[in-house]
């Protein structure tokens, strides 16, 4: 994409990622891509916020010369020093050696661990702010989101925060950088959702103190390192990882998120009636095969729903190994305190639900009720499980 004026002086000129299949090397973006937002104001100063993944860097820099000479660049604000945000940073140091590197503490020691940089740093506090000339940058830490040096930085003329990752969501941007020109804005806050899920759920804590800080801050323009730039209704998106990071203490919305696997389709017969029995409850249900589906789509509904259905069969004694992955994943998310319930089939021996019983307790999952059946099920057996999951949708109104 070509650069995009967000207000005069400021301009997004970031790229589109097409390419990358899996986000941070684990949650795939292989049909939605991503974008790396990079902002360039040009003042007095001339500032470029964040930048981008190291192999669109060509891409990249060709964008900023091709609105302003690198010799002619004062700061480059690192907000965030993972990798797919600094990746162009030593390209663009070497052609622009006059800049100088703002960050907070902790940046400042990464950029040394991570790029061997030590010179042209500097190291700014939380509310410490720049004068560019006609425009002021505040930079407001929020350590944790989601790695412990990250900041946000505030400008102050048009009310812009530029979030960095929080806010930000997966999807390349197509043909348009804003959330009102977009053609299904519902799709883009999804994606923020599986992104919030993927990478900032496990630390709802930082969140809210982020929130808390930004409480007071008037916000016209919400310009996070990925995805849409929020400038209709930047309230939304806030009020969004205000309800998400409320969900790690609050009660989720009733609803049955469904996670099934199968070898024979003896488990996948039982799982059709189950969420027959769902339905007869009145329950939104939605249905993931484990063997087909990545977790990065499952988290947003684990975190959204109150109730979880896990079916599998007994494998060696155990789960289905790909649920125990999917189950110790949502351990490592903090899915917690969920209503669930297990059905699966074994053949001569169990043992599925003895290994599910305890990775529930580890996510301090109540369980409800469990459905065992030897082999394929009969017709009763089937009645049985729609029953099954009537019984345990009715628990969750």
């Amino acid at each position: 994409m070509l650069p995009v004026e967000i207000k005069p002086g400021i301009t997004w000129v970031g790229v589109n990622d097409r390419i990358t299949e899996l986000f941070e090397g684990l949650w795939t973006i292989r049909q939605e891509g991503v974008s790396y937002n990079s902002y360039l104001i040009r003042d007095d100063k001339t500032v470029v916020i964040d930048l981008c993944k190291s192999m669109l860097t060509g891409e990249f820099v060709t964008q900023l010369e091709d609105l302003v000479p690198l010799e002619k660049i004062d700061f480059v604000v690192v907000n965030h020093m993972e990798p797919d945000h600094t990746g162009a940073l030593r390209t663009l140091i070497k052609k622009a050696p006059q800049v100088q590197i703002i960050g907070t503490a902790k940046t400042r020691d990464m950029l040394r661990e991570f790029y061997g940089i030590t010179e042209n740093v500097r190291a700014v506090a939380d509310g410490e702010t720049i004068d560019l000339g006609h425009h002021t940058l505040r930079f407001v830490v929020a350590p944790f989101l989601h790695w412990p040096e990250t900041m946000m930085t505030y400008e102050e003329k048009e009310q812009i925060l530029f979030s960095c990752d929080a806010f930000g969501s997966y999807g390349a941007l197509n043909g348009s950088i804003f959330d009102d020109l977009v053609d299904d804005l519902n799709w883009y806050e999804q994606e923020a959702l599986r992104y919030y899920t993927n990478i900032v759920a496990i630390f709802p804590k930082p969140v809210r103190k982020a929130l808390e800080k930004l409480a007071n801050v008037p916000v016209q323009i919400l310009a996070p390192s990925h995805g849409l730039v929020w400038r209709k209704d930047p309230k939304r998106i806030i009020d969004l990882y205000d309800r998400w990071s409320n969900l790690a203490t609050e009660p989720a919305d009733p609803g049955v998120t469904m996670i099934y696997a199968s070898m024979y389709g003896n488990s996948e017969a039982v799982m059709e009636a189950v969420a027959q029995g769902v339905v007869d409850a009145g329950l939104p249900l939605k249905i993931f095969n484990i063997s087909k589906t990545p977790m990065s789509y499952i988290l947003p509904h684990l975190l959204t729903r109150n109730g979880v259905l896990i079916g599998a069969p007994t494998y060696e004694g155990g789960l289905f190994p790909e649920m125990a992955a999917a189950m110790r994943v949502a351990e490592g998310k903090r899915m917690y305190n969920r209503k669930a319930a297990y059905f699966g089939s074994h053949a001569w021996a169990g043992g599925a639900e003895r290994e599910f019983r305890a990775l529930a307790q580890e996510l301090q999952w109540e369980v409800l009720d469990t459905f065992n059946f030897v082999g394929t099920p009969s017709r009763e057996e089937l009645t049985k499980a729609r029953e099954f999951g009537r019984t345990f949708a009715s628990k969750l109104k």
